[in-house]
C-alpha cells in the first residue's frame, strides 16, 4: 500500500490564496510579520501589491483589515490563532464582528499540534471566543483539499470568516471526484449503527482510523466531518443522534466552549442523547514534539478508540 500523503492545512492555505489571487483582483493579504509561518508568503510573491507586512501587531491589523473591507475589497487578516483569536479579539468583536464586515481571518498553528512552541502558543480556545461573536462563521478543515475549498468558500461568503488551519501535516482523506464543500453542512464519511463520532479540523482521519479499530471489536461507528462549526449542521447531528443512540466528538481543542459544546447544545434542546467529548481537558498544553502531545491527550487514533470503546 502507498504512503498516504500528508499536507498541512497552512500550506494549503498559502496556496489557495495564491490561486484565488489570479481570479479576484480584490483579494488582499495582511500578514503580521509570520507571512513564512502562515504561508502567505506564496501570495506575497505573486502579487507584492496586493499583501501588506503589518509587522507585530495583530490588534493594528484586524483595525486595518476592517477598514479595507469598508472599500469593498476582500481581505485575508492572518496570523497564529492564539493571536488572531486571542491578542486581538476585541478587535475582532469590535472592529470586524459588530459592523459584520467583509473579513476573513486566517488563523494558523492552532491546537497542541503547534508542539515545541509550548503553551503560550497553543491555542485551544479560539473556537469558544469566536463562537459568541455574533454573525461569525467557523470553519476548521480537516484536510489539504478540505482547506483550499475553505478559502475559496470564505472568499464568496458574505460576511466576516474565521477559518482555522494547522501546523502539523495530516492525512489527505478529502481527494475523491464527489468531494462537496458547503458552509453550514457537515459530511458523513463513514455509515454506522452503533454510535456516531462527530469530529473536526485534525481529528477527522484519526475518527476514521479509529472507527476502523472499533469495526474489529465489533462495534459499527459512524464518522461525521463538522468542517463548520458555526453555523452548524444541526439537522446532521440529530439525524446521527436518533439512529445510533449515542455520540462522541472529537476536537483537537478545549472540551469546553468548542465543537462539543456546539453539539451539546444542540443535542440538549432538540435530541437529548448519550455522549461523550473528547479533546482537551480544562488544561493548558506543553512544548514537545507534535504527534507525542496528541498521543499523549488521547487525541491520535489509539487514543480516540480506546476512549470510544470504553464509552460503549
Amino acid at each position: 500500500m502507498s504512503e498516504v500523503k500528508k499536507i498541512a492545512t497552512r500550506d494549503s492555505y498559502g496556496n489557495a490564496l495564491a490561486e484565488l489571487g489570479k481570479e479576484a483582483d480584490n483579494l488582499v493579504v495582511l500578514d503580521a510579520d509570520l507571512a513564512a509561518a502562515t504561508k502567505t508568503g506564496v501570495f506575497q510573491k505573486a502579487f507584492p501589491d496586493r499583501h501588506i507586512d503589518c509587522g507585530i501587531a495583530e490588534s493594528n491589523m484586524m483595525g486595518i483589515a476592517a477598514g479595507i473591507a469598508s472599500t469593498g475589497k476582500v481581505p485575508f487578516v492572518s496570523t497564529f490563532a492564539m493571536f488572531a483569536a486571542g491578542r486581538a479579539f476585541e478587535q475582532v468583536r469590535n472592529s470586524i464582528g459588530y459592523p459584520h464586515l467583509n473579513v476573513k481571518i486566517g488563523a494558523t498553528h492552532a491546537g497542541i499540534s503547534v508542539g515545541e512552541d509550548g503553551a503560550s502558543h497553543q491555542c485551544n480556545e479560539d473556537i469558544a471566543l469566536m463562537r459568541v461573536i455574533p454573525g461569525m462563521t467557523i470553519i476548521n478543515p480537516s484536510d489539504d483539499v478540505e482547506a483550499k475549498a475553505a478559502v475559496r468558500a470564505a472568499y464568496a461568503y458574505e460576511g466576516p470568516v474565521y477559518l482555522r488551519f494547522g501546523r502539523l501535516a495530516v492525512p489527505v482523506i478529502n481527494d475523491r471526484a464527489d468531494y462537496k464543500f458547503e458552509i453550514g453542512k457537515g459530511v458523513t464519511l463513514r455509515d454506522g449503527k452503533d454510535l456516531a463520532i462527530i469530529a473536526t479540523g485534525l481529528c477527522v482521519s484519526g475518527a476514521l482510523e479509529a472507527a476502523e479499530k472499533l469495526a474489529a471489536d465489533g462495534i459499527d461507528a459512524r464518522v461525521i466531518n463538522i468542517h463548520t462549526i458555526k453555523p452548524i449542521d444541526a439537522d446532521l447531528i440529530v439525524k446521527a443522534a436518533q439512529e445510533t443512540g449515542k455520540i462522541v466528538t472529537v476536537e483537537e481543542h478545549s472540551v469546553i466552549g468548542g465543537l462539543g459544546g456546539a453539539v451539546a447544545e444542540v443535542l440538549s434542546e432538540k435530541c437529548p442523547t448519550k455522549m461523550l467529548r473528547i479533546g482537551m481537558e480544562d488544561v493548558f498544553g506543553e512544548s514537545g514534539p507534535a504527534v507525542q502531545l496528541l498521543e499523549k491527550y488521547g487525541l491520535d487514533a489509539e487514543g480516540i478508540y480506546k476512549k470510544v470503546k470504553a464509552f460503549q
